[in-house]
């Protein structure tokens, strides 16, 4: 019988704070770094090269992270995650001049940002009460997709009219939402540890044994690699229509509010919908309203689609987050949470790689018509995400 935990508010907000600083470091850096290479003459096919840059270490890093943190807890992880973020910003503040120096830092970034978030998710999974995941997770990712929105709106405040923002502001401002995160990490408490039985083998396969585990793998590395593309290929898109940078800031913004607002009220959504029909329902519109932003639509309509796809792409990750936290044993959700981030980060490796070379031939508009038949896929699949016992039809 598994323990039930209340959940204490002041951790709680200390993790929120946390989750915020992250996704603000992350989604300021990764488009600055994408109009960078831009500026400096890279050809739009390797920003998708440059975006799997950011998952390569963290996809060998992912299952190992996940079994330390349910051995040692979430803290050392989460301190070390977070001085890798803020080298890679201080490495691309003053050296981020070549296309090399650009993908090391983006692949330093994405290892530093696997080890915060995985420590993140355990410590949300291990200390909240069972039953209340939903409610938890949906707030979590809410603090997430806030700190997305912050991050592309320092991009519109830095990029003003111009094409390119300009990079060393963009950097500098990086450097010191960094900082600020080094410090509040160390602030953040972990959990109590909780063994379970078996050898490590043993206990690795127990998660994988789990029903409805590779579609809900599945599923959510689409999601995040639709989430990816459209924060990569934006700029692309805006470049090519004769968008400002403050113009695609403020649509990569619009996008993430649009998830805040559909993870706020993500508990009672799944309890009115159920969370086959939920993930189901929220995967298609996406598909749908990725499809049709790879048409030559004016900016309003692009704005338009953007807070639908923000919305129904904001419901997946938190889904299968609460999902696997309770079906996963006590003493295994670190090796749970971040078997779902390998199956993300190999997803954001191979996808916007592939995508990368789709690019070539249709160009990055193109690139948001192949997410959607992805997305599509995701939706047919996801039909078996729920199990009948949480209720649904």
């Amino acid at each position: 019988m598994r323990s039930v935990r209340r959940e204490r508010p002041g951790w709680f907000y200390l993790l929120l704070g946390h989750a915020v600083l992250i996704q603000v470091v992350t989604f300021l850096l990764r488009p600055a770094i994408s109009y960078r290479a831009l500026e400096l003459g890279v050809p739009a096919s390797w920003l998708g090269i440059i975006s799997g840059s950011f998952a390569v270490a963290p996809l060998v890093l992912a299952i190992p992270s996940g079994r330390l943190t349910d051995r040692r807890g979430e803290r050392p992880l989460m301190v070390l995650g977070s001085g890798l973020v803020l080298g890679a910003a201080l490495v691309l503040l003053f050296r981020g001049g070549t296309l090399t120096v650009l993908m090391v830092s983006s692949a330093v970034l994405g290892s530093g940002h696997l080890l915060s978030v995985v420590g993140e998710q355990s410590l949300v999974a291990n200390r909240t009460a069972v039953g209340r995941h939903d409610t938890a997770f949906g707030r979590y990712t809410f603090a997430a997709a806030a700190g997305q929105a912050i991050g592309p709106g320092l991009i519109a405040i830095f990029g003003g009219s111009g094409t390119f923002p300009d990079a060393r502001s963009v950097f500098r401002a990086a450097v010191v939402a960094a900082a600020l995160f080094v410090v509040i990490t160390m602030f953040i408490p972990g959990s109590p540890r909780q063994s379970a039985a078996g050898t490590a083998p043993t206990r690795l396969g127990t998660v994988l044994r789990l029903p409805g585990l590779l579609q809900a793998l599945f599923t959510s590395s689409i999601v995040l690699a639709a989430v990816d593309i459209t924060l990569v290929y934006l700029p692309a898109v805006g470049a090519d229509r004769g968008l400002s940078s403050g113009v695609v800031g403020l649509l990569l913004l619009l996008r993430a509010a649009s998830s805040m607002v559909s993870r706020l009220g993500l508990g009672q959504l799944a309890t009115w919908l159920g969370r086959r029909r939920l993930m189901v329902g929220s995967v298609g519109l996406a598909a749908a309203s990725m499809a049709l932003m790879a048409l030559p639509v004016p900016v309003w309509a692009l704005g338009a689609l953007l807070a639908v796809a923000g919305f129904t792409l904001g419901i997946g990750q938190p889904l299968t987050m609460s999902w696997l936290a309770e079906v996963s044993p006590l003493g295994l959700r670190g090796t749970a949470m971040s078997l779902r981030l390998t199956g993300n980060r190999l997803g954001q490796v191979l996808i916007p790689s592939l995508v990368g070379l789709v690019a070539t031939g249709v160009g990055a508009a193109g690139v948001l018509g192949v997410s959607a038949v992805g997305l599509a896929a995701a939706g047919a699949s996801s039909r078996r995400f729920a199990t009948p016992t949480e209720g649904d039809p």
